[in-house]
């Protein structure tokens, strides 16, 4: 049975076949909706699922259920696994009797924000084999293939995506009936294993990591899945010229061959860690001129050029070590149409598109980022701009540290507040560097509630130890808003759950923080004296700017006064729209028949800000609206 899925609905589609009894992990795009997907069938199944404090504490209960003999699934972005690395590496020595599988999501172009890693480094130093999908199909299917490779290795395996393939869609042949097979729970009793107190116990569990490494390449390299993937295949063609590819770049390669039918051999690498170096040097050996395509780093053109350095064969290789592709970005069909152009030596015929593509670009619009119409965090940046301005500070005087999520759009107009975004919970101790450092003027961070539970706890706490002057703004919105409107434990439940809410409050008086305040930053006049406060605070201060993301509250019918413009109060000014950019307002210039205003539109949620921003008075609630 077939079904359009992306590569993570298709991700969870393939969890859920192998059976998994644990899934845990932290929202991050282009990994988020694996877990969105599978919480749907957990009561259905009968399985364990849930979003985690942070991708640490994720891998490490899914670690725990795979000693204990079960199958389990942790998932996160790239990031993620940089938070999840100790770990990580830690267990991949020790090995696991359960099926252990890592999901991380890769971005090549930056669709979602954050650096442009490349995780099949991280494969290689922490000695765990890698599965690199290609397409929505192998999704599913490696997904089966990890776990049992797993299984067989008795030690962790990596799957990377990347955003290409999570969040396109394509039929995938899928099984029609779904049943989790429950697995005996047992934990064995063994130091020798599962502890690291000693270099004995430790080189002895790197031997068997390393050997663990070898079994997955015996097992990976002739592996078929289920659907008939290869996960490393070689095709021969009556050619010089070939290509060695990788990951996302399957599908376009196809499409750029289907265009321009070019007789080529071609090997496919599903298992990226370990390579398949016999299979790779037995393809050197039919070549002259190579291509090598893969997304990010030259990990496997590298290689290559090794291999073909040890079996004495002179073969011209082309990728991105002599400038042939770009280390940045995803491969686009015209970046493989060039890469094949450099390896034939010539050009393919000219697409009879260029003009229409020339065209759309022209009606390319920029589009601004701003908050969505009834942000909670525009009302806080904006009483943080007015705080400092009351303070007699210039703007540019004080410096705000940024974090991860929806917050760091107060980097942009109009508030250009945020000055860094570094990593989740770095605004925090950021802001102790630079008082280190010898900064005079305050210093603000500010970072989501989200965030905050993820890696800003253990900040604070050293901020409150080393008695730093330090104003700490806590975004609390109820929810991880940025990667889909995810729980976290600050979020307050309308509905009966198996979990219990933390209380921000109660964690900073935990932290040792003694000057805590609670702001609603729909009232701007209080939010500002508060701020004010904090800011001039000689300790560390903290402000839990509390108030529901307006999309979650839109969803729970939530109501409050709607807003108009007055027109013959209104004088055009703008100041409401330069100071707020609420996307609910629009501004009409000045025309022959008509003078300039500001006009508020049916998508307001009623925040109310505008009005405390005009000077007029022009702005009022609509009486009598139901």
């Amino acid at each position: 049975m077939k079904k359009l899925l992306t590569g993570n609905e298709a991700i969870a589609e393939g969890a859920m076949a192998a059976g998994v009894e644990v899934v845990a992990g932290y929202p991050g795009t282009p990994s988020t909706e694996v877990i969105l997907s599978l919480m749907a069938k957990r009561k259905e199944l009968d399985f364990h699922i849930e979003w985690s404090i942070n991708e640490k504490v994720a891998f490490e209960i899914a670690a725990g259920a795979a000693w204990a003999g079960k199958r389990a699934l942790v998932t996160m972005k790239m990031s993620g696994l940089n938070v999840a690395s100790d770990s990580i590496a830690n267990v991949a020595y020790s090995g696991c009797t359960g099926g252990l599988v890592i999901f991380v999501a890769d971005d090549p172009g930056v669709h979602a924000g954050m650096a442009e890693q490349d995780s099949r480094y991280y494969a290689r130093s922490m000695i765990v084999p890698m599965l690199d999908v290609a397409s929505q199909q192998e999704c599913l299917d490696y997904v089966k293939a990890a776990f049992d490779i797993s299984e067989k290795i008795q030690g962790p395996v990596l799957l990377r995506s990347t955003t290409d393939i999570s969040h396109t869609a394509s039929d995938v042949e899928i099984s029609k009936k779904m049943t989790i097979e429950k697995r005996e729970t047992y934990f064995k009793h063994d130091i020798t294993k599962y502890t690291k107190a000693g270099a004995a116990l430790c080189m002895a569990q790197h031997r068997d990591a390393l050997d663990r490494l070898a079994e997955s390449l015996k097992i990976g390299d002739s592996y078929i899945t289920e659907s008939g993937i290869k996960v490393n295949e070689t095709h021969f063609a009556n050619t010089k010229y070939g290509v060695i590819y990788s990951g996302a770049v399957e599908g376009t390669l196809r499409e750029v061959l289907r265009r321009f039918p070019i007789e080529i051999s071609w090997l496919k690498i599903g298992l990226v860690h370990p390579l398949p170096e016999d299979r790779i040097k037995e393809f050197l050996k039919t070549v002259d001129r190579l291509l090598v395509l893969e997304e990010l780093e030259p990990l496997i053109e590298t290689e290559v050029m090794r291999l073909a350095f040890q079996i004495g064969k002179k073969v011209e290789i082309m990728g991105k070590l002599d400038k042939t592709l770009s280390l940045i970005g995803d491969y686009s069909f015209t970046d493989i149409k060039k890469g094949l152009e450099a390896l034939y030596q010539k050009k393919f015929a000219i697409e009879n598109n260029q003009e229409i593509i020339k065209d759309t670009k022209k009606l390319q619009v920029k589009r601004p980022i701003s908050f969505c119409t009834g942000c909670p965090h525009r009302g806080t940046y904006y009483a943080l701009n007015k705080a400092i301005k009351n303070l007699r500070y210039k703007k540019d005087e004080i410096i705000i540290t940024g974090d991860i999520g929806c917050t760091i759009l107060g980097m942009n107009k109009p508030f250009e507040s945020c000055w860094t975004e570094v990593a989740m919970g770095a605004s925090i101790g950021m802001a102790q560097g630079f008082k280190w450092a010898g900064i005079k003027k305050p210093v603000v961070a500010t970072i989501g509630d989200s965030t905050f539970f993820h890696a800003g706890i253990p900040p604070l706490i050293n901020a409150v130890y080393q008695k730093v002057p330090l104003a700490v703004i806590i975004l609390d919105n109820g929810w991880t808003a940025m990667t889909g409107f995810e729980e976290n434990p600050g979020t307050i439940y309308l509905n009966e759950t198996d979990t219990k809410r933390v209380d921000l409050v109660n964690i900073c008086q935990g932290c040792g923080v003694d000057k805590i305040n609670i702001i609603d930053p729909y009232n701007p006049e209080e939010s500002i004296k508060v701020i004010e406060e904090a800011i001039e605070y000689p300790g560390v201060s903290v402000v839990i700017s509390r108030r529901e993301c307006a999309l979650q509250a839109k969803r729970r019918r939530v109501k409050l006064n709607k807003f108009k413009v007055d027109i013959s109060k209104c004088t055009g000014c703008r100041i409401c729209l330069n100071q707020l950019a609420c996307p609910a307002m629009i501004f009409h210039p000045k025309t022959e028949h008509s003078k300039a205003f500001m006009e508020i539109t049916t998508d307001c949620f009623g925040c109310g800000l505008c009005q405390y921003t005009c000077p007029t008075g022009a702005i009022e609630v609509i009486e009598d609206v139901e």
